[in-house]
């Protein structure tokens, strides 16, 4: 028997309730947990994610060197530019990345709180069209 029986990924940052808003918004997901410290969500494909109040959090700066990525998460979508006007419009930002190695189907954004993430285009399962 696993003695671990699932995984949360925490966030730290000043406000955990504004931050648990932009990714309710961008997963679809529901508040699971809520005290003064600490907000939980939870989305139907499984994803758990925690946000921490840490009032001295400091945003990462990637991809500056200094006080680099700190946290990454990447989310897969069927469509980036309909993701990316969510995340923007959700607060999200895009972050400018030339020279940025790695295939063109992704994008580098930064949340309300600076922690960074990228979208991965999902392959496409459906057949190809000769």
């Amino acid at each position: 028997m696993a003695l671990v029986k699932a995984g949360i990924v925490v966030l730290d940052c000043a406000e955990p309730e504004k931050l648990a808003e932009f990714y309710k918004g961008l997963l679809d997901t529901e508040e699971t947990e809520a005290n003064a410290n600490l907000v939980e969500i939870t989305g139907v494909a499984g994803i758990r994610l925690a946000f921490r109040r840490d009032v001295n959090a400091t945003p990462p700066s990637w991809p500056r060197p200094e006080n680099s990525l700190q946290a990454h998460l990447e989310f897969l979508v069927e469509d980036l530019d309909e993701a990316e006007r969510r995340i923007v419009g959700l607060g999200g930002r895009s972050l400018e990345t030339r020279g940025a190695h790695g295939p063109l189907e992704e994008r580098q954004y930064a949340d309300p709180a600076g922690h960074s993430f990228t979208l991965r285009l999902r392959p496409s399962t459906a057949p190809k069209q000769d």
